[in-house]
C-alpha cells in the first residue's frame, strides 16, 4: 500500500506540479528509506505510527546522517503526508508534532573579484577545450547558473541580438539572465570555431560539447573547475556553485537591488537571497578588523 501510494504521489509531483526529475529522484530515495523503516515495524500504515516509533525513526536518521539530510527527509514526507491528507487517504499527520534539528548557519564562501580573474584566465584559449572551458567559467560566473543550468544550455537558450541567455530553472521554472557584450562575443567565437571542432561534422542542439561531441556531464565540470583553480593558485576548494555564490555577492556589493538579484539567481523566496547580504557584511567587517587604524592599535 504505501509503495502504490509513493508512486502516486511521485506521478503528481511530475505530472502536476513540474518538478525536474532530479528532484523526484531525489524524494524517491527518501520516501523509499522511510518504507525500510515502515517494513522493520511490521509495515503498519503510517497514520498508525505511534510517537514511540516516529522517535525511533528520528533516533535512526540523527545516528547516522547530517542534520541536512534529516530535515529534507522530514520535508520529503511531510509533503507526502499532505498529499495522502489532501486526498483523505489519511486521517492525521503522523509526523505532528516533531522539532527538526535546527541548521547551522553556515555563511557560503566566495571568491574574491581577483580570485574570479585568476580563474577566468586560467584556460587557454588558443587551444579547443581551454576556448570551451573559458567561455563556460565566463557563462557560469557572468550569469550565476548552476551547474546543471550550464551542461543543460542549448543553443537556442542564447539570445545573441538583444544579449541574453533563457535558462529552465528548478522546478522548470524559466527566467532572462544579461550576458555581458565580451561573453557574447566570446560565445559567437567558440560556436563558430571550437564548438564545430568538437562536433567534427555532427550536430547537436547542445551548447557546451565533451571531445566526442557529446554534452559535457557535470561531474566532467567538475574536474575541469577545480583543475584550473589550482592552475589560478587559488588556495580554497572551488567547484562550480561557488562562482554563482560570488557571482550574488559582487552584484549586491557593487549596489545591485535585491529582488534583481533574487529574479537573476531564479529563487523564489527572497529569504535565499537575502543570505548573500549576510556574506557581503561578513566580509566588510573582515576587512575593517584587518584595516582599520583603531583595530590595528588594539591588536597592538
Amino acid at each position: 500500500m504505501y509503495a502504490e501510494q509513493v508512486e502516486t504521489f511521485l506521478d503528481h509531483l511530475l505530472l502536476e506540479r513540474g518538478l525536474a526529475e532530479p528532484t523526484i529522484a531525489a524524494y524517491r530515495v527518501d520516501l523509499a528509506h522511510f518504507g525500510l523503516f515502515l517494513e522493520s515495524q511490521g509495515d503498519p500504515a503510517p497514520e498508525s505510527l505511534s510517537p514511540a516509533q516516529v522517535s525511533e525513526y528520528i533516533l535512526l536518521l540523527k545516528q547516522a546522517y547530517a542534520r541536512r539530510t534529516i530535515r529534507r527527509r522530514f520535508s520529503a514526507l511531510n509533503s507526502f503526508f499532505r498529499f495522502l491528507l489532501a486526498k483523505g487517504e489519511i486521517r492525521r499527520q503522523p509526523l505532528s508534532g516533531f522539532a527538526l534539528p535546527q541548521l547551522d548557519k553556515n555563511l557560503p564562501h566566495v571568491l574574491s573579484v581577483v580570485e574570479i580573474k585568476a580563474l577566468l584566465a586560467a584556460p587557454d584559449a588558443g587551444t579547443t577545450l581551454g576556448e570551451r572551458d573559458q567561455v563556460m567559467l565566463e557563462v557560469l560566473y557572468g550569469a550565476g547558473l548552476r551547474v546543471s543550468e550550464l551542461v543543460a544550455l542549448e543553443l537556442q537558450q542564447v539570445n545573441f541580438n538583444v544579449g541574453f541567455v533563457q535558462i529552465v530553472g528548478k522546478g522548470n521554472k524559466e527566467r532572462i539572465v544579461p550576458l555581458p557584450l565580451p561573453i557574447i562575443s566570446h560565445l559567437r567565437d567558440y560556436i563558430a570555431q571550437g564548438r564545430r571542432r568538437l562536433l567534427k561534422g555532427k550536430s547537436s542542439s547542445y551548447l557546451f560539447l565533451n571531445r566526442s561531441g557529446k554534452p559535457l556531464s557535470r561531474e566532467g565540470f567538475w574536474k575541469t573547475i577545480r583543475r584550473y583553480a589550482l592552475k589560478a593558485g587559488i588556495a580554497q576548494e572551488v567547484y562550480p556553485h561557488l562562482l554563482r555564490h560570488s557571482f550574488a555577492t559582487h552584484l549586491l556589493s557593487g549596489g545591485a537591488d535585491l529582488r534583481i538579484v533574487q529574479t537573476l539567481l531564479g529563487h523564489a523566496d527572497l529569504a535565499t537571497t537575502q543570505i548573500y547580504t549576510q556574506v557581503d557584511a561578513e566580509r566588510l567587517k573582515e576587512v575593517y578588523r584587518r584595516y582599520h587604524p583603531r583595530e590595528r592599535k588594539a591588536k597592538g
